[in-house]
C-alpha cells in the first residue's frame, strides 16, 4: 500500500494526536513507533535499514496509508522520494516542553526495571529496544538526550532542516492544538463537523506503567510460583497416596 502522508515530526509531539486524526480521516492504518512493538517481525526490519542492510518499506508500511514519529520520521527524506505523492506533516511544539514531556516520559522508559523485565520476558522486545536506542537516543541525540541544550538544538535544527528540504507545497508545519482545519485543508479533505480532534497524551499512562509495571510483573511471577509449587505438593501427595496403597 502506498503511503499517503509521511509524518517528519519528532516523538512527544503530538504524534499519537495526528496518528488518531489521520486514521479518523481516511488516511489510516498509521504507522506510530507503538506499531513496531505491536508486530514481531518489525524490529529486525527496522534495525536493517538502520544499519544500512536494505530498507523493506514495502513489507513494513504494508497495510498502512500514513505514518508519524519515529522510527519514520528519520526517514522522511527516503519515504519521500520512495513515496513522491504523500504530502508532509511536521508536528512542532515548544522547544522547551517539547524536552520536558520527552525527559519524563518515553527517555526514562528503556532503563525502568519495568522495561529490563520485559526485555527479558519477551525476547523481540530486546531488538525493538535495541531499534530505539539506534534510531533515537545513540543516533538522532548521538547519546546526549540528558543534556537539554543539546537535545533542544538538535529537535530545532531537525525542525529547520524538514522546512529547508521538503517543497512548500508538499509540508504542512502544524501544531495539534490548531485541531482539525489546517490538517483537513491541507489534505483536501472535510472536517469532521461532530466529531472533536482527538487530543492523546500517552504522558500519564507510560508514568503509571513505569511505577506499578514491576509490582504487576512480580505479583504475576509470585502467583505462577504459587501454582507451580501447589502443582508440585499435589502431585507428590499423589506419588504418596499411589505407593502406600500398592504396599497394602
Amino acid at each position: 500500500m502506498t503511503l499517503k502522508v509521511i509524518g517528519a515530526g519528532f516523538g512527544r509531539t503530538g504524534t499519537m494526536s495526528l496518528q488518531a486524526a489521520l486514521e479518523q480521516l481516511g488516511f489510516g492504518n498509521c504507522y506510530h513507533m507503538q506499531e513496531m512493538f505491536k508486530n514481531r517481525h518489525h524490529p529486525k526490519l527496522w534495525e536493517d535499514a538502520l544499519l544500512g542492510n536494505g530498507a523493506a518499506w514495502d513489507e513494513i508500511f504494508e497495510g498502512y496509508q500514513s505514518t508519524v514519529d519515529w522510527p519514520g520520521c528519520t526517514f522522511y527524506r527516503e519515504l519521500m522520494e520512495l513515496y513522491p505523492e504523500a504530502k508532509v506533516v511536521l508536528n512542532v511544539r515548544d522547544a522547551e516542553r517539547w524536552y520536558d514531556s520527552t525527559f519524563e516520559s518515553i527517555y526514562r522508559v528503556p532503563n525502568s526495571l519495568f522495561m529490563h523485565l520485559v526485555k527479558v520476558l519477551v525476547p523481540h522486545m530486546r531488538t525493538a529496544y535495541r531499534v530505539v536506542d539506534l534510531v533515537v537516543w545513540s543516533g538522532t541525540f548521538e547519546g546526549r538526550f540528558a543534556e537539554r541544550e543539546h537535545a533542544i538544538d538538535i529537535f530545532n535544527r531537525h525542525n529547520a532542516a524538514v522546512q529547508a528540504t521538503v517543497d512548500p507545497d508538499r509540508l504542512l508545519v502544524y501544531n495539534v492544538k490548531e485541531g482539525w482545519e489546517p490538517l483537513c485543508k491541507f489534505l483536501g479533505v472535510p472536517v469532521p463537523k461532530e466529531t472533536p480532534f482527538p487530543h492523546l497524551n500517552d504522558k500519564v499512562i507510560l508514568q503509571r506503567v513505569l511505577r506499578w509495571g514491576p509490582v504487576v510483573i512480580f505479583a504475576l511471577l509470585g502467583v505462577i510460583v504459587g501454582i507451580l509449587l501447589w502443582l508440585g505438593r499435589l502431585v507428590r501427595s499423589v506419588v504418596i497416596g499411589s505407593c502406600k496403597s500398592q504396599n497394602v
